[in-house]
């Protein structure tokens, strides 16, 4: 008998430590995976859980990648082929609330087994470009999508274009920033002097309005909450979450199950509220009553692991 546990833990030295993968044996485990089934990875990334996946579902499965970023796709594609992926692969360049339309056409009728990994992957953070990170500068962009033809706005256009209440209600609402109001103030104050056009000014004018105590000694960089609210609001990840949502049950056949894993508060919420709702209308059963947190260990090995939350239903 296969050891699939043994040979994720290969894979994962096989594929080098680029991105780290939360909660892998856990999402393995919980979705039960089966040879022949399909498996929708709903943002593939680099295709961490799915080169894991692949092991599981054998050369008669299928696997669907969904990811709005090309390159994301190019880096899953390479590590599928390391994981010698058997099964039937097919990877996907759009978003994933068009799962319905995905799906269609590829002509598959139905899945097995939906993943959400809602995280940004490292390669996101750190190689992207597109202004993801506080800790490089670059373009305020923070699109998904590399393809200029999808973006309606970018970050740039938010901070030097929005009035000032608005910027301080998506700081407040998609960000939890408690000083949204005084960070928001600043960003018109400075964009009246010259317009903001990169992470190292953006990280600078959060830096002057919030107080001193706020900047260091703390578990998260001052700037976080920030640059994720803008984030949220660029890709419209609240909305896009809800229709994938919806869309990824019904494609779900009857005993399919669906895993989310979240990373604030606020997609946390949304998925316990829209897995409790299944729950009491009886279309699907809880098989998570409190979220799967990351252990110890593996946030000491990956410590972007440390909000991790998962939870998983199945469908009646």
């Amino acid at each position: 008998m296969i050891n699939k546990t043994t040979e994720i833990e290969e894979n994962k030295v096989l594929m080098g430590n680029s991105h780290v993968s939360v909660l892998l044996q856990e999402v393995i485990e919980g979705l039960a995976i089966k040879n022949g089934e399909t498996f929708v990875d709903m943002t593939v990334n680099g295709g961490g859980h799915s080169s894991a996946v692949c092991l599981y579902l054998g050369p008669k499965g299928t696997l669907v990648g969904i990811d709005a970023d090309a390159n994301a796709l190019v880096r899953a594609k390479k590590r599928l082929e390391l994981a010698d992926c058997r099964a039937t692969v097919h990877l996907v360049s759009d978003n994933f609330r068009n799962i319905r339309s995905v799906l269609k056409g590829l002509g598959i009728v139905k899945a097995d087994k939906v993943l959400f990994d809602l995280g940004l992957s490292t390669n996101e953070l750190e190689n992207s470009g597109r202004g993801f990170s506080f800790q490089k500068d670059e373009p305020l962009l923070m699109t998904f999508s590399n393809d200029p033809s999808k973006v309606t706005f970018t970050a740039e256009d938010i901070l030097n274009t929005w009035d000032e209440e608005n910027i301080a209600t998506i700081l407040f609402g998609y960000g939890e920033e408690r000083f949204a109001k005084r960070i928001a103030k600043r960003i018109v104050e400075a964009r009246g002097m010259q317009p903001i056009k990169t992470t190292k000014e953006l990280v600078e004018i959060i830096r002057t309005a919030v107080p001193s105590w706020y900047r260091s000694g703390r578990k998260i960089h001052f700037a976080t909450k920030t640059f994720q609210a803008l984030r949220m609001a660029v890709n419209d990840e609240i909305r896009t979450l809800e229709e994938a949502l919806n869309d990824a049950w019904e494609a779900l056949t009857p005993k399919g199950r669906m895993a989310v894993i979240s990373f604030h508060s606020m997609e946390d919420r949304m998925v316990k509220k829209f897995f409790r709702e299944l729950s009491k209308e009886e279309k699907g059963t809880l098989l998570t009553k409190k979220p799967i947190v990351p252990g110890i260990e593996e946030i000491k090995k990956n410590k972007r692991s440390r909000s991790a939350k998962l939870r998983i239903i199945e469908k009646k």
